[in-house]
């Protein structure tokens, strides 16, 4: 198990939102705002060798907030070039752009799952372009009727398609890993989705990073037990850079036991 950083970005500005919460008019609740720019971040992570993090713009594409998000998600990534993953807004037609950016894969959610199905002509358009091993696709979820259904657009809407063995199997081939956020829980610091995590931990062909809920060191042993050692984490609004009260270096002393 890995520790990967994160950086949100939401009106130009670094934050933690509360899962689920935001929509096209509303950031929802605000855990945190930062006083700092994403350098700030991008730099305690450069020099901790903490690769394979993720930048997700948090703004509609299009609009003035958005563009404002990318100018920040530019900031961090030429201060740690390769060190991040971004998503949010991306398409086809600007996947590349944001490897040129300095970014090691693009995350993808709402171009490929629309109208409630996968569109697999738009995930293989996106893949051609960047390569399975610059793209990951964010599973993220909520649970309905007893089962994980993926979300999208910013978490509001629901597909119709589930996370299990056979998505999980059926998308490994366009992509290079996951990213899945219990939305649920997420940014509420109140513990981890602990069957989400029993559910991803019987499935090891691509990495996979969760977030969601941790808060404590409880919740990341559980994270490792139910995730059978191959499940990596990402922490949000727990993490004392961001107002909470887990420390960033005894986390990484965790994951060495």
């Amino acid at each position: 198990m890995n520790f990967r950083p994160c950086i949100d970005i939401h009106d130009g500005k670094v934050k933690q939102i509360v899962g689920g919460a935001l929509n096209d008019s509303s950031a929802g609740e605000t855990n945190f705002v930062s006083e700092t720019d994403s350098s700030f971040y991008a730099e305690m992570y450069r020099s901790r060798s903490l690769s394979g993090g993720h930048i997700i713009l948090l703004n509609k594409a299009g609009t003035p907030e958005y563009e404002a998000d990318l100018s920040e998600a530019r900031l961090a990534m030429s201060t740690y070039p390769g060190g991040f993953m971004i998503g949010g807004g991306v398409t086809a037609e600007n996947a590349k752009s944001f490897i040129d950016m300095g970014g090691s894969h693009v995350i993808v959610t709402s171009y490929v799952f629309r109208d409630g199905v996968i569109d697999m002509e738009r995930l293989t358009k996106l893949r051609d372009i960047v390569g399975k091993e610059h793209l990951v696709l964010d599973l993220s979820c909520r649970r309905k009727d007893d089962k994980y259904y993926i979300v999208t657009d910013r978490w509001q809407k629901f597909t119709d398609v589930t996370v299990g063995n056979d998505t999980l199997d059926k998308l490994a081939e366009y992509c290079d890993e996951y990213l899945i956020h219990a939305v649920d829980v997420e940014g509420k610091k109140g513990g981890c989705d602990t069957e989400l995590l029993a559910l991803l931990g019987e499935w090891d062909k691509l990495p996979i990073t969760y977030a969601g809920g941790v808060a404590s060191f409880d919740d990341l042993s559980k994270v490792k037990t139910l995730g059978k050692g191959h499940i990596d984490v990402t922490i949000g609004s727990a993490l004392s850079l961001f107002g909470g009260d887990m420390d960033l270096d005894d986390i990484l002393t965790f994951m060495k036991q």
